[in-house]
């Protein structure tokens, strides 16, 4: 029975030759998209039809949490990355902004493991009927609060600087706003909550414990997903740019890259359909250290990218469709990591 509950699987890596175990601790959730460690012990899990749930890993079971959010699942929107910081919670979620209009929002209530009374600080502006594209990674550097908000399949509205899709937004952990944002210092007519525009879905990013600068993951369309470094002013350039892929009619979108835009750190064409990201510091997998583990969907595989400031070097499958596609990938403090795949299943992967 013992061996039904955890799946052990031996894989071995062509390179480095290391070993290491990727253990099921528990299965059951509604669609998860993230995760977020309270302490060594205990955990909460996101679903997104608009769950939160509660997980021990030593008792391996599962609880809910009631909230006060409201949530619009539709298509890719729901209730989507969470963050647990200094005994509060942050999540990324669409909103319901009714008769079908919904905005990739943020909100934040003081940790209870038995209800989570939410209170909004960011609502993207405009609200748009649609289901794509709502991005909803969440990263805290120096008590702000990095925010993805994808472009919702609006293309150039990435481009556009008085809205929030297809942006990175940077607030204070309160909702207000730094006064050393990209508004205040050289871009006068941007949105004061906007760090960096021209981004189309990214649902991947992590802060660097070694260069303090955060990372992200971005889906291009038919090919163009990348790697790269949110970057102060700076203008990814969707959907002027292309980013090697095409649209999903097979027309031309614009060039990989060209001068004036901020360049990734590697691209993925044919698509991969990147997903959730972390920059490795740990003990269990200390050759690691500093180099980027990107998880996929489409691909179902977990990478390891090695890179040197914004020069990629090396790119290595660690597996590939062993836990189907992976939504999440977080480190736990005795360097261990922890991933969420769309089968509704939490692994452990150690050595």
């Amino acid at each position: 029975m013992k061996k039904l509950l955890s799946i052990f699987l031996l894989l071995f890596t062509n390179l480095s030759a290391e070993d290491f175990k990727l253990e099921k601790i528990v299965q059951g959730f509604d669609s998860p998209w993230s995760l977020t460690f309270i302490d060594n012990q205990n955990l909460l899990v996101t679903e997104k039809p608009g769950n939160i749930k509660f997980i021990n890993l030593k008792e391996k079971k599962i609880k809910d949490i009631s909230h006060n959010l409201k949530v619009l699942e539709d298509g890719q929107g729901g209730l989507l990355d969470i963050l647990h910081n200094d005994s509060i919670v942050f999540v990324s979620y669409s909103e319901n902004r009714s008769n079908g209009m919904s905005s990739t929002s943020v909100a934040r209530a003081k940790l209870n493991t038995e209800k989570l009374n939410f209170k909004n600080i960011f609502q993207a502006q405009p609200p748009i009927n649609s289901g794509y594209h709502f991005g909803s990674r969440l990263v805290i550097k120096n008590k702000h609060l990095y925010v993805t908000a994808g472009e919702r399949g609006q293309g150039m509205i990435a481009q556009d600087h008085t809205k929030h899709p297809g942006s990175i937004i940077r607030i204070n952990l309160d909702g207000s706003i730094p006064k050393d944002n990209p508004k205040f210092i050289n871009k006068k007519d941007w949105l004061p909550e906007i760090y960096q525009i021209g981004v189309r879905n990214p649902q991947g990013m992590s802060l660097s414990p070694f260069d303090d600068k955060i990372y992200l993951t971005n889906h291009g369309a038919r090919g163009g997903d990348w790697f790269g470094t949110a970057n102060f002013g700076e203008n990814y350039g969707w959907k002027i740019l292309g980013w090697g892929g095409t649209n999903y009619s097979g027309t031309k979108i614009g060039p990989k890259w060209k001068p004036g835009f901020t360049k990734a750190i590697k691209y993925w064409v044919p698509s991969i359909a990147v997903s959730a990201m972390t920059i490795y510091k740990g003990e269990t997998f200390k050759e690691w250290n500093g180099e980027a583990l990107i998880t996929s969907l489409k691909d179902q595989s977990l990478r390891k990218i090695k890179f040197n400031k914004s020069k990629f070097i090396k790119e290595e499958i660690i597996f590939k469709g062993d836990i189907g596609r992976i939504r999440d990938i977080k480190i736990h403090e005795s360097g261990d990591l922890y991933l969420l795949s769309d089968k509704g299943e939490l692994w452990r992967m150690y050595k």
